[in-house]
């Protein structure tokens, strides 16, 4: 690797831009390209998961108008709970119409109910990703009185005959509807009883229609809240373009909105529900009595922590660039279309989001808790479909999976990232600068071996989401190939055997094989690379570095040690790296420390196999516009401790700095399975000690 060359027209056009394309701190009014630097980071944790369930395939309805390839999909199962009445069945809706049961011994699914026969031919599910049979709750007494609550969408004739119920937007193509079922035999397994239509809300788009409907599961019998059914409202696709690009600020219509009613009251207009006196806006005129929260594009998910503050939590999707989580109490506004996350939405600018006013205080916005952007990729435009959405989850409060307890565990649809954050952290910051980090988890089968959602689903796009059972273990489901998985356990990253083989105080020259011995000192138990390498012929990789000659060739190893930068820090880019799986001068993994983290050769890990450096760590953002790695590993002249763990069987590859239990870089790959230790850097210099090498010998 050869340093770039800063020429004076480089540094001034890299000036220009700076000054042009602000950071998200800046207070101006300049677009922002990458408006959430510190995106997910590696957790050092994983989800074992374990397939319990695969469901039937089904197509969209009618079948002739799908021309959207995301719809063609084993299935569209898109959310898994348990039936409130002890009976351990699981209930999964498919979007294009069929309400399942899971035995809780087999987990074999049965039909319970066609939600897609039973309206026919007006049910539709052929365009949009969220169209169809969305979602299905049960009533907190459903043991009981056998009620539960089903969303889906209607087209063709019901835009004749039948009128929504709230004001609906302009040019109104699909009708969302709140049905309530009662079931003759809560306890049957396929559905006799009778139905009535709670609500019907009119949307002029295809997208984000009615997401989620559900029952506070705090709420005790007899309080305020019991029996109330939340009902989030997505924007209808026209929260920022259109004559009613305003509706999720507009207190007189339902879109982009969180509803709040009571099923068991008849004060509605349409006399089917109740409008609980203690919502927010109940009884002011011209104003939505049902509204709870909004400013609300596509609230997609939503739940309550089940412990301590007890709170409400939605996930929302983004427009341009940001998936957040948001704490959700009556009146709550999230500010969309003005606001998207923390940043001010531009409705002319459909690449960037931009700071937020200094003024912003005085709009009351309430700002996500949590968040993470898009880091669009190579080839991505602006309005493309960036390969992110956020899909909500809930905090952890289950019995098996201790390592979870108090986390909110969420995931990413399309990507099928694992992702979680701290209850505790998530506060509320009116100013919308402070937010919990987000940590990324990994996923393991039964056997052990590290995979992603995306080799358990078949698929690139997943179409991931979470669900859990009435004890709140977690389960997840994707569309991709219509399968459950239940999560089983919890692992360490790179938690592997890396004994008995024990190497250190390995300081002495013949400890060591230098690339260039002159360069190098070995004194007061150092090992001191002293002069600057240079590029030597061959692939692109470090240019100086010494292996470890003392000890046996290891598999599985662990590495810790104290290491410095002695370049001065005046000089930027500067770097020392940890070799490990060492088989030759062109075969080995290294890790790379430095201070920047914006460049591909830079703060990752890498493998040299015979030609130029691979980067293989998760890290890497490949975003065109703003790249970025993991943070820097090191900012000064100062000592700080590494660990280097390998686990050789799996491919784990952790990198952890400054006594963290969370990795700071991470990589699988299964390149090298053993090899030696080394220490080194490309052209700067800097020293070791405190060096223990822990592992099992190679076979």
């Amino acid at each position: 690797m050869t340093k770039v060359k800063w020429s004076v027209p480089t540094i001034l056009a890299l000036l220009a831009t700076l000054v042009a394309v602000p950071p998200a701190t800046a207070r101006d009014d300049g677009p922002i390209k990458d408006p959430i630097p510190d995106d997910p980071a590696p957790a050092g944790l994983g989800l074992v998961v374990e397939e319990v369930a695969q469901l039937p395939k089904s197509t969209p309805t009618p079948a002739d108008l799908v021309t959207d390839p995301r719809l063609k999909r084993h299935n569209r199962i898109n959310y898994v709970s348990e039936v409130p009445d002890g009976s351990g069945r699981l209930a999964v809706p498919d979007l294009n119409g069929r309400m399942y049961l899971l035995d809780k011994k087999t987990r074999e699914p049965k039909t319970y109910l066609d939600v897609g026969a039973t309206f026919a031919p007006d049910f539709f599910s052929a365009q949009g990703l969220g169209q169809g049979f969305g979602f299905v709750t049960f009533h907190p007494d459903y043991r009981r009185n056998g009620k539960f609550y089903t969303v889906h969408v209607e087209a063709g004739e019901a835009l004749k005959t039948k009128k929504p119920d709230l004001t609906p937007q302009p040019r109104t193509a699909y009708h969302g509807i709140v049905n309530e079922w009662t079931a003759a035999d809560p306890s049957a397994d396929a559905f006799e009883g009778t139905r009535r239509e709670l609500l019907r809300i009119g949307f002029s788009g295809r997208i984000h229609g009615i997401q989620q409907i559900d029952f506070n599961p705090n709420a005790e019998r007899g309080s305020a809240d019991y029996g109330k059914l939340y009902v989030t409202v997505g924007d209808g696709g026209n929260g920022n373009v259109g004559d009613n690009g305003g509706d999720p600020q507009n207190l007189a219509v339902p879109q982009g909105k969180i509803l709040r009613i009571d099923p068991a009251g008849n004060d509605s207009a349409n006399g089917e529900y109740g409008i609980p006196a203690d919502n927010p806006f109940a009884g002011q005129a011209g104003k939505v009595g049902e509204i709870y929260a909004y400013g609300m594009r596509d609230p997609h998910r939503f739940s309550w922590d089940t412990k301590g503050s007890k709170r409400m939590f939605l996930a929302h999707i983004g427009e341009h660039a940001i998936e957040s989580i948001h704490q959700i109490s009556p009146g709550s506004n999230l500010g969309w279309s003005e606001r998207e996350g923390a940043f001010r939405f531009d409705k002319n600018d459909r690449c960037y989001l931009y700071p937020l006013p200094a003024d912003d205080a005085k709009y009351g916005y309430e700002y996500p808790v949590a968040a993470y952007d898009h880091d669009r990729p190579p080839g991505h435009s602006c309005t493309s479909d960036s390969g992110h959405a956020i899909s909500g989850g809930y905090v952890y409060r289950g019995g098996k999976l201790p390592a979870l307890r108090g986390k909110y565990v969420f995931t990413d649809i399309v990507d099928g990232r694992l992702l979680y954050t701290e209850e505790r952290e998530m506060r509320r910051d009116p100013a919308g600068k402070k937010r919990a980090q987000i940590y990324q988890l990994t996923a393991y089968d039964t056997a052990g071996n590290p995979v992603t959602m995306k080799q358990l689903a078949g698929d690139n796009r997943v179409d991931l989401r979470i669900g859990q059972d009435a004890k709140g273990e977690p389960y997840l489901i994707a569309k991709a190939n219509g399968k459950i998985w239940k999560v089983v356990g919890t692992r360490a990253f790179a938690d592997c055997k890396t004994s008995p083989v024990r190497v250190n105080g390995a300081a002495k020259a013949g400890d060591w094989a230098p690339v260039t011995p002159s360069k190098w000192r070995f004194e007061n138990g150092q090992v001191v690379l002293a002069e600057a390498g240079e590029a030597r012929p061959g692939p692109r990789r470090p240019f100086e570095y010494a292996v470890l000659r003392k000890g046996p060739e290891l598999g599985s190893s662990r590495i810790r040690a104290e290491v410095r930068l002695d370049t001065p820090v005046e000089v930027t880019n500067r770097d020392v790296i940890i070799v490990f799986g060492y088989k030759s001068d062109t075969e080995y993994y290294y890790a790379h420390l430095s201070t920047d983290n914006t460049i591909y050769p830079h703060n990752g890990i890498f493998a040299v196999n015979n030609a130029d450096r691979l980067r293989i760590d998760g890290q890497w953002n490949g975003n065109r516009e703003m790249p970025a790695g993991a943070p820097p590993a090191v900012t000064d002249a100062k000592w700080h401790d590494v660990e280097v763990r390998h686990c050789a069987d799996t491919g784990e590859i952790g990198v952890y700095v400054d006594g963290s239990a969370k990795p700071l870089m991470t990589a699988v790959d299964r390149t090298f399975t053993s090899g030696r230790v080394g220490f080194g850097s490309f052209d700067n210099i800097g020293r070791l000690r405190d060096l223990t090498v822990t592992g099992t010998r190679a076979s």
